[in-house]
Formats: structure tokens, sequence, C-alpha cells
């Protein structure tokens, strides 16, 4: 009788676990002094998504119609939702603000039009290999480049090219009690596990 007791607090921890894509880019805009300030990690799964064309692109922000291209202004490569599969999915905006190229940058281009459902690579990018970058806003907040603090998440793909970017704007969230209270009763369940095994 003991295996259905830690059967049933795996089926409970893996409920209450946060969901990882294998792929997935994260971009995290704070204000930091008198700047904002981007930085941004991850990689990129394309095979759930077509080359649409190549070009130069430019670092920018632009809230109101939820297109944030962060790193420097290069040659990149601008994808779309590939036939058959679902479009990206998410917010359109993550604020009311206008245009806003950035004021420095460094590592890699990617970035992501939600109005337009396209995302954005460097020119030649290998699926799934590990991108970052840096960009930032000099003399700007939050409030002047018009983004909403929170957290936006655009998904694309299914299964195995399923994939994800989220921008967050600001600290993120505290958990909600709901959160909370089911990870109390995950370990409430893991020590009357333990004290039945002992």
């Amino acid at each position: 009788m003991r295996h259905p007791a830690k059967l049933a607090l795996v089926a409970i921890l893996a409920a209450t676990a946060p969901k990882v894509s294998d792929a997935a880019f994260l971009a995290t805009l704070s204000e930091v002094g008198p700047d904002v300030v981007a930085t941004g990690s991850g990689s990129i799964e394309l095979s759930g998504l077509a080359l649409l064309q190549s070009g130069t692109s430019a670092g920018l922000v632009f809230a109101s119609t939820g297109n944030s291209r962060l790193g420097p202004s290069s040659d990149g490569d601008i994808y779309q939702a590939s036939a058959g599969l679902p479009p990206l999915t998410g917010p359109v905006s993550f604020g009311p603000g206008g245009l806003f190229l950035n004021s420095t940058a460094s590592g890699d281009l990617v970035g992501l039009s939600a109005l337009t459902f396209l995302v954005v690579v460097p020119a030649g990018y290998a699926s799934g290999t590990a991108l970052a970058n840096s960009t930032s806003w000099a003399n700007q907040s939050f409030a002047s480049l018009g983004v909403t603090p929170g957290t936006y998440v655009w998904t694309w793909g299914e299964g195995a090219s399923a994939d994800s970017y989220t921008l967050q704007i600001g600290p993120a969230a505290v958990p909600e009690p709901a959160s909370l209270a089911l990870f109390g009763l995950a370990l409430a369940g893991l020590g009357l596990a333990r004290r039945r095994l002992g």
C-alpha cells in the first residue's frame, strides 16, 4: 500500500510544477537608475515556424503592437507559423506605448511581433541553440516607454515543435495563495508518505 501514496504524491507534485518547454526565450525589462534595461536568454525552436524573409531588423519596443526586438540592429530572419500548425498565441500588446529604438545593445537579435504573428532570430540561426542579449533605453522609464508591468507569454507550435517567448516587465508576481496551498499539500503528502515508510 506504500506505492499508491507515492504515486499520489508524484501526481500532486507534477500537477503543481510549472511547465517548462524544451526551448523557450525569456526577456526581462527592469528600471535601472534612469534607464530601462532588458536582458534576454534561452533558445527558439524553429520547427513550428516557416521562414518568411530575411533582412536587417532594428532593436526596439513598440508596446501597443506587442513588438519587442531585443539585441543590436543586425541581419535577422523573420519567421511565421508553419502551415497546419497553430499560429502564435498570446496578448496583442504589452502596454499603450509607441515605437522606441534602443540606445545600446549587445548579443543576439531576438524578437517577437504579436500583432503580425512573427518571430525574429539572428540570420542563419540554428534552431534550439543558445541566445542571449542585453538592451537599454537611456533616460526612459516604463511609463515613458508605455510598457505595462507584468508577465506576457506567447506560444506557437505543438508537440515537439512547441515553444514560447516570455516578456517579464518589472519583478515577477508573487505566487497566488492557491498555488501555495497546493505546494503545502504536496509537502504534507510527502511527510505522510515518509512517516509511513519509516
